[in-house]
């Protein structure tokens, strides 16, 4: 792998520079990574998406000399296991884990951005937020400040880390056997980027298209009681008689 990506941002937050640079380590390199954002506050702004895909190119093109069966195992269980360090932080920690001023590595909007996201997403939040940069960091720490059910966490999560850090690799590997993917990662990862918030964009729809329906339903139900009413006749004849 030759192309640079530095255009995504400073060269080593680059999944091929950090792959390339740590050489024999790059597989624990790029899952202590992927353990760091899934867990740890001030992991989320390591490359994740970019860096499994990256990941599962190499091991294609034999940059990682390691069975692909086995990166993916690897890569779902620090993935899982990051996010049960978030939920424990969370959990022990409480709200005054995100009570903190600004900094350089936190930001406010980060938190409320997250919390948004996982009002409006609920437990299905814990699956999608594995696909969104930021959220996927914020989110297991607020589920554990929340109290959300340890088990119905656990579940979710185990399921979001396989779709996400076995599927995106599984994408990569897939992708990179073909010459057009190797001589345009860059591009590649644009288009894994936007392939990440697909989830989401089909969460919006199913949305929007439940309030639309819940509003159309509104309506008849409105349209229904107006017919039911008893209806006034009013007599406008002159009752009168002189």
């Amino acid at each position: 792998m030759q192309t640079s990506v530095q255009a995504l941002g400073p060269e080593w937050l680059d999944p091929q520079y950090i792959i390339e640079a740590l050489g024999p380590w790059a597989l624990a390199g790029v899952c202590l990574i992927i353990f760091a954002e899934c867990g740890l506050l001030v992991g989320f702004f390591l490359p994740g998406d970019s860096l499994l895909f990256i990941t599962g190119l190499a091991v294609v093109t034999g940059l990682i000399d390691t069975p692909l069966w086995l990166v993916c195992v690897l890569l779902v269980v620090c993935a899982f296991l990051g996010n049960v360090l978030g939920y424990w932080i969370g959990w022990k920690a409480g709200p005054a884990v995100f009570d903190r001023p600004n900094s350089r590595l936190f930001k406010r909007e980060n938190v409320e951005r997250t919390q948004k996201f996982f009002d409006k997403y609920g437990n299905r939040a814990i699956v999608l937020g594995r696909f969104v940069p930021i959220v996927r960091t914020f989110i297991t720490v607020m589920a554990g400040v929340g109290r959300m059910d340890t088990r119905r966490y656990m579940t979710f999560s185990l399921v979001g880390g396989v779709l996400w850090a076995a599927g995106v690799t599984l994408l990569g590997a897939g992708l990179g056997q073909f010459s057009f993917v190797k001589d345009n990662i860059e591009a590649m990862l644009i288009l894994v980027v936007l392939l990440s918030i697909l989830p989401i964009v089909f969460e919006m729809i199913k949305a929007r298209r439940e309030r639309k329906l819940g509003a159309q339903g509104l309506a008849e139900d409105v349209l229904d009681g107006a017919t039911d009413e008893p209806t006034q006749v009013i007599d406008t004849r002159r009752t009168d008689r002189r």
